[in-house]
């Protein structure tokens, strides 16, 4: 039971960043490269949030920061239900971003962009993410949010 209930309010900081369509724990030194056309969830999928297993969890947004030298592409937002994202009916796309093409630059930043998901997941629930098109360098999906 979530001890911040009356309002309710995360308990904790949550920042996470993709594991990989594995699982095993890719860091934010493995950016997100590989396209995905599945609208449904399916493919290839970075899981960038995962709500506390017992509370839930929020979710305020989604930051991506280009790793490099990219075409342009889309990144794609899904709910998972916490099972198998290989399962359609356990994902929901929820939005879109466009990415803009980039370029690796010394003396220029590359453009920070958010996707704003403002909700609460239930226990177990996560956020994945997939690219439209695959991209050189990459981009770096980052979580931000709180556990209940």
């Amino acid at each position: 039971m979530a001890a911040n209930t009356n309002p309710i309010y995360t308990g904790t900081p949550d920042v996470q960043w993709g594991t990989g369509a594995d699982g095993n724990g890719g860091t934010i030194n493995t950016p997100l490269k590989t396209q995905n056309t599945a609208l449904d969830g399916t493919g290839t999928v970075y899981t960038v949030f995962t709500a506390d297993a017992t509370n839930g969890g929020y979710v305020r947004s989604i930051m991506a920061k280009a790793a490099g030298t990219n075409i342009a592409s889309v990144l794609r937002v899904f709910v998972n239900n916490g099972s198998a994202s290989s399962t359609a009916a356990n994902n929901s796309l929820i939005g879109e971003i466009s990415l803009p093409a980039t370029t690796a630059a010394t003396a220029a930043a590359t453009q920070n962009i958010e996707y704003p998901i403002n909700f609460a997941l239930p226990a177990g629930f996560k956020i994945n993410v997939t690219l439209g098109t695959s991209v050189a360098a990459g981009w770096y999906p980052t979580a931000i949010g709180g556990k209940y």
